[in-house]
C-alpha cells in the first residue's frame, strides 16, 4: 500500500495527493498514457508531506517540458490564462472569441447607458434568442476566489441595464473559482456561472478545450515581454500568431523571422497536439 502524501494547495487548505487528479490533468492536456506513467514515475520520489502544489506542477511541467513544448504548454493551461494579465482586459477579449467560437456577436468594453448611471459591459454576447451581459472577473494568481460581493456588484449592475439594453440575464466568468456564497446567490438569482472548473462540462477550462483556443501566453518559446508586446497590440491566440504576417510579427516582438517563424510553428504544434518538441 502507497504513503499517504498531503499537499499544500494555493488557498493553504491541506489536501491528500491524488493521482487519478494529475493523470486527468494530463490526459485533458493530450499527454498520451505512456507519457502519463513516465511523469508520475519521475515525480513520486519527489513527493514529501506538505509539499505545495505549485511544486508539483512546475515538476510536471519540466519533465513534460523536456519531453514536449506542446504538451507542456498545453499543461500548463491554467496559468496561462493567468499570465494574460495583469490586466483583466486580455481575459475579456479572451472571452469574447470564446463567445463568438459558441455563435455569439460580441462587443468587448462597451459603454452603456443603464436607468441610473454608465457602466462599462465587459462582455456583450448576443445570438438572436438571448443578449448576455458577461462581467468577467480576472485573478493573476493561484488560491483567489471570487466572494459575495462581486455576485451582489454583477447583479445590481444587471438590474440597472436590462431594461435599456434588453439583456436577458447576466453571467459572471472568472478564471478562478467562487466562494460556497457567491455561488449560492449567482443561482439564486439564475445568473450564469462560468468559472475555471464549474459548471461541469460548461466550465472555462471545459469550453477552452472544446472552442480550440488557446492564449498565446502558452508560447514557451515566446519571452515574457514577447507577450507583453503581443497582448497590448491585440494579439490573444495562437490562431493570430499563426496567421500573421511574420515581418509584421518581427516588428511587435522585435525578434529575427527565424524565431518569430519558429513560434508559429510552436503555437501551431499546440493546436494540434504534436507529442514531439
Amino acid at each position: 500500500m502507497s504513503k499517504i502524501i498531503n499537499v499544500t494547495k494555493a488557498d493553504g487548505t491541506i489536501q491528500e495527493f491524488s493521482e487519478e487528479k494529475l493523470r486527468n490533468a494530463l490526459m485533458r492536456a493530450g499527454v498520451p498514457e505512456y507519457l502519463q506513467h513516465e511523469t508520475l514515475q519521475n515525480l513520486k520520489p519527489r513527493l514529501y508531506e506538505g509539499i505545495p502544489t505549485h511544486v508539483i506542477y512546475e515538476d510536471v511541467w519540466n519533465y513534460l517540458k523536456s519531453v514536449s513544448k506542446p504538451l507542456a504548454a498545453k499543461f500548463s493551461l491554467k496559468k496561462s490564462i493567468m499570465d494574460l494579465g495583469p490586466s483583466g482586459f486580455p481575459f475579456e477579449k479572451f472571452v469574447g472569441h470564446i463567445f463568438e467560437a459558441l455563435g455569439y456577436k460580441t462587443q468587448v468594453g462597451i459603454i452603456v447607458q443603464g436607468n441610473c448611471v454608465t457602466h462599462e459591459i465587459d462582455v456583450i454576447a448576443e445570438n438572436g434568442q438571448e443578449k448576455l451581459m458577461c462581467e468577467c472577473k480576472f485573478h493573476n494568481q493561484q488560491g483567489i476566489q471570487s466572494d459575495i460581493k462581486v455576485s451582489l456588484y454583477i447583479y445590481a449592475r444587471f438590474l440597472d441595464v436590462k431594461d435599456t439594453l434588453k439583456f436577458t440575464r447576466p453571467v459572471l466568468v472568472t478564471n478562478t473559482r467562487l466562494t460556497s456564497d457567491a455561488l449560492s446567490y449567482a443561482e439564486c438569482k439564475n445568473m450564469d456561472i462560468i468559472s475555471w472548473d464549474y459548471p461541469e462540462g460548461g466550465s472555462l477550462r471545459a469550453l477552452i478545450e472544446k472552442t480550440k483556443l488557446h492564449p498565446i501566453t502558452e508560447c514557451i518559446n515566446l519571452k515574457e515581454k514577447d507577450k507583453i508586446s503581443l497582448l497590448d497590440s491585440g494579439v490573444v491566440l495562437c490562431t493570430d500568431l499563426i496567421a500573421m504576417d511574420p515581418g509584421k510579427l518581427s516588428k511587435i516582438v522585435n525578434l529575427p523571422p527565424k524565431k518569430v517563424i519558429q513560434s508559429q510553428e510552436e503555437a501551431r504544434a499546440i493546436l494540434e497536439g504534436h507529442v514531439h518538441s
